[in-house]
């Protein structure tokens, strides 16, 4: 039976243990650490709203262990009143005693373990909850640092491992220190020699099992990382497979993989080197305590000083008491690497977001669409300037084309008015209102937003055009994508709006991808639309009738559109022209032809039909 627990806890423990965390830069947000005894606090504490069932499993670890010392009592019992005295009345009721406490036991054991079950899955239920609720809150600045693949991983394997530290791992912890505790007692009232004698190497195996605990800990770590970092290479191949191919660089990239793969099978190496040299000896040394205790109780009971049911239940005894610092050897490794889990997995929790709600924001009113920058600087992590001290002013219901090369700034633009990023220096305001000081949900609601790299859910398509509203009818759905130029390739398959476009819109095209992106912008009926090169990706037939639906819809909005075509200039407002992250000319599109020779230049170059 303890061989049998201790086999079930090993596979525990190595299932607990399968990383996926992504290796990091140093000036990652996800690259702080905190403190291992924090770590294993912070976890516990999350036990705290199932106090109840926790408290529950910790009175019934207790109760298991007092059947695990009464139990070889009766064993005592039975061989020397029974088998030893040859009285059948007490040998038989004596068994019928074992098999109900037996019984009992068994079933206590299956409240225990399935209370400790429903505790732990409720811990990862509510960080897995937390880990999502902090990614949805984090600004755009932390996610371009950040890789997907490890906050995956946080998100998944870690809170895995740190579920079996706050369930099985703890309750072992627990019911065997205490049932060390329960025994050493029981076998000071039996034999107070056999009892000192077997205490004298539970200190050497604690110390072993001590010792693995700290050398499998930073091992166990960086091979967490070098685990991830493959994954990493695995993830980022599965999403540009085409690139791979397209460039015929499949060789160079499995020679990749199998490098990563390479660190990763050396530190598995030396993982498994540390486990069995320290297993074998946990073993060694409490099969030498149990050969030291039958030797002496022989002994004693060849002298008559001990009965032959005393030793029968001594040696069981000493199997109850050896066995829970042997799995040590297993529980020890597994509390090291949650610990490193929860390190992990809190350093997403602790991250602060960039962009925050200042304490005394205030719900946006309903807008007329004014926007205006006033000496806007902005910079990214590396510190360089992508707007340099803009100033300019969109009217109501105005176009503003935004034009110039790449890196000039136009989505750095795009992606300041809704407060994707805050300003470096400056004001960005919207009807006089700093959008610092307005609740970033009241102003995204007054939106709507095209971004340059369409993003589809694994939805249907009815699904993704009406993201984010709640009361929107099918005829609302329909409209928008009429507006949108999308509803006659939409109906053209075989389910319609209820068609699935698998992961990323993967089934999709790419005009069809951003045309259904647009229909969920303009669904939103927004007092600001924004459209980042929003017809990049269609053919000239399919943006004309795109700009045709846009013409109508931008009527009483305020519009940014990155101009990449002359259809997309001449529509504009006003034109601004930007170079090295300021305005170098700013007009309609027959002022600028006359009037900046920069404009003339992009006119002649790129825009042209």
């Amino acid at each position: 039976m303890v061989v049998r627990q201790s086999q079930i806890e090993e596979k525990e423990s190595a299932a607990s243990s399968v990383p996926l965390m992504a290796k990091v830069a140093l000036d990652s947000p996800l690259s702080k650490k905190s403190a291992p005894a924090s770590s294993l606090l912070r976890s516990i504490a999350f036990l705290k709203k199932y106090r109840g069932i926790a408290l529950g499993v910790y009175m019934l670890a207790i109760l298991t262990n007092g059947f695990a010392v009464v139990i070889p009592q009766t064993i005592r019992w039975i061989i020397d009143a029974g088998v030893i005295q040859q009285n059948m009345d007490i040998l038989l009721s004596s068994l019928l005693g074992l098999l109900l406490l037996t019984v009992v036991k068994g079933l206590v054991d299956f409240v225990l373990g399935r209370w400790t079950e429903v505790a732990s899955q409720g811990v990862a239920y509510d960080i897995r909850n937390a880990i999502f609720d902090k990614l949805s809150s984090l600004s755009f600045a932390y996610h371009d640092r950040a890789q997907t693949g490890q906050l995956l991983a946080r998100s998944i394997s870690d809170v895995e491992r740190v579920r079996f530290l706050t369930g099985r791992a703890f309750v072992r912890l627990f019911q065997h220190s205490t049932l060390m505790l329960l025994t050493f007692i029981a076998l000071l009232l039996m034999n107070a020699q056999l009892a000192l004698l077997s205490m004298l190497l539970i200190p050497l195996l604690a110390y072993v099992a001590y010792r693995l605990g700290s050398i499998y800990r930073p091992l166990s770590l960086d091979l967490q990382h070098q685990l991830a970092q493959m994954t990493t290479v695995l993830e980022q191949n599965l999403r540009g497979a085409k690139i791979v191919k397209a460039f015929a660089q499949e060789d160079a990239e499995i020679d990749r993989f199998d490098a990563e793969n390479g660190k990763w099978f050396r530190l598995a190496q030396q993982q498994v080197k540390v486990t069995t040299q320290h297993i074998p000896l946990l073993d060694f040394l409490a099969s030498l305590s149990t050969v030291a205790i039958i030797w002496l109780g022989g002994r004693l009971v060849i002298e008559h000083h001990l009965t032959l049911g005393e030793l029968v239940a001594f040696t069981t005894y000493i199997g109850q008491l050896i066995s829970p610092v042997r799995r040590l050897g297993v529980i020890v490794p597994a509390v090291a690497m949650a610990s490193a889990a929860g390190e992990r997995i809190y350093t997403i929790l602790d991250a602060q977001s960039e962009v925050v709600d200042a304490p005394n924001a205030f719900e946006l009113p309903p807008i007329e669409g004014r926007v205006r920058f006033e000496g806007v600087s902005f910079s990214y992590f590396d510190g360089r300037n992508v707007l340099d001290r803009l100033d300019f002013q969109a009217e109501v219901g105005e176009v503003v084309a935004l034009l110039g090369a790449t890196g000039s700034g136009k989505s750095t633009i795009i992606n300041l008015i809704p407060r994707f990023y805050d300003v470096s220096d400056g004001r960005i305001s919207v009807d006089d209102y700093d959008v610092r000081d307005v609740t970033m949900n009241s102003l995204r609601d007054q939106i709507g937003i095209v971004l340059q790299e369409t993003v589809l859910f694994a939805a249907s398509i009815r699904e993704n055009i009406a993201f984010g509203l709640e009361e929107v009818t099918d005829d609302d759905v329909v409209e928008a994508a009429k507006a949108a130029q999308a509803h006659d390739f939409i109906m053209a398959m075989e389910k319609g709006y209820d068609t699935e476009v698998g992961e990323r819109g993967v089934t999709l095209s790419g005009g069809q991808k951003q045309r259904i992106a647009i229909a969920r912008a303009l669904l939103k009926d927004p007092r600001i639309l924004l459209l980042d090169d929003a017809t990049s990706s269609v053919d000239t037939e399919t943006e004309r009738l795109i700009q045709l639906a846009l013409e109508r819809l931008m009527v009483g909005r305020t519009s940014f559109i990155i101009a990449q075509r002359l259809s997309t200039v001449r529509m504009a407002d006003k034109v601004l022209v930007l170079q090295s992250g300021r305005i170098a000319a700013a007009g309609t599109h027959e002022q600028l032809l006359h009037s900046s020779g920069l404009y003339a230049e992009i006119y002649t170059r790129n825009l042209r039909e």
